[in-house]
Order: C-alpha cells, then structure tokens, then sequence
C-alpha cells in the first residue's frame, strides 16, 4: 500500500484509522522499545492498520512467537494477510475479543500489548472495555503500549493501568505520544 493509498484509506475511515499518515519508524521503535523479544511467547497488536508496526514486530521475532493482531477494517486485513508469516495471527475482529483470540490460539496470557487504536474516536464504553480487556488478558508486569496523538485519554489508562509513562515523539507526522503501562 502506497502513502497515496493509506491516506485515501484513512481519509475514509477517519474514525477507525484515527490518522492519514502512517506511523513514522521512529514511533513504531519506540513502540516496541522494552519488549523481551527472547523470551516473549505471544504480543497482540491493536489496530494492525496497514502493517507499519506490525513490520516492525516481526522483524524482531523470534520463531517461538505469535503476534495476534486485531483489525477491523477489511482491506487492512488483507494486507496484514499478505505478509504470509506463520508467526502472525490476523483477527478480523473487535479488540474486545483478545480472550478468545488467545485462548483459540493456546495461550492464557499476552506477555505485551501494542496498540494504535484511536481511543479519542471510539465511544467511551467500547474503549473502556477494549482497555479493561487488554488489561485482564496481560500477564502480570506485561506492558500496554499506546500510540497517541494526544494526552486527551490519558486518565482512562491511568483508571484502568493505574500508571502511565509517556514519550513524546517529534519525528511523526503529527507528533506523537508513546503511552506506557506496566500491568501490577
């Protein structure tokens, strides 16, 4: 998918891409940053959009783990299929679903959460159950990572993950926020 391509996509699907842009390398490392790629066993990706993270968390892999990544939108789900990587788990579904989605897949527990989802645009309490579910299907000390333009929700992951660290990226467009929250 072209940059052309992706900005048409997110210009017509505004509320769920939340962005027209994608998501610049310098965030989608930080993104990752923290991550035990050694020992990690299964990360789930919210909002897989047209792979730029998901890219990212491939390429640091090791064989022994799964990414479970959740899109809603179906031409982003063709993409992420695309890749044709035995690692990767496309789940054309609400985020709402990781129990299932890690439970048919043979796990109890995510060991990381990396999300691009566009809490500003989702209702409240679809948001509020999406981050409730995130939470309660983390191992305990996994990390929730938020990509974010704002600071707007902040306190509903301060509510939910009682702690919240953020970066703040210059090199995207717009400039974004990197959220971190640590499950205790």
């Amino acid at each position: 998918m072209t940059r052309l391509d992706f900005f048409v996509e997110g210009i017509r699907n505004i509320k769920t891409t939340g962005t027209i842009t994608r998501s610049s390398r310098f965030v989608c490392r930080k993104l990752i940053e923290g991550i035990d790629f050694e020992s990690a066993r299964c990360i789930v990706e919210l909002g897989g959009g047209d792979g730029v993270v998901t890219k990212h968390i491939l390429k640091n892999m090791k064989s022994h783990t799964k990414l479970i990544t959740f899109e809603v939108l179906p031409k982003f789900c063709d993409l992420l299929r695309g890749f044709n990587d035995d690692r990767l788990i496309v789940a054309e579904d609400s985020a709402e679903n990781i129990q299932k989605w890690l439970n048919d897949n043979g796990f109890e527990k995510a060991d990381y959460v990396v999300s691009t989802l566009p809490f500003v645009n989702i209702p409240e309490d679809v948001g509020t159950r999406i981050l409730n579910a995130a939470k309660d299907n983390l191992k305990t000390d996994g990390v929730f990572s938020q990509l974010n333009y704002t600071l707007l929700t902040r306190d509903l992951y301060q509510s939910i993950f009682g702690n919240v660290d953020f970066d703040f990226i210059m090199r995207n467009i717009p400039p974004a926020f990197i959220l971190k929250c640590i499950k205790n």
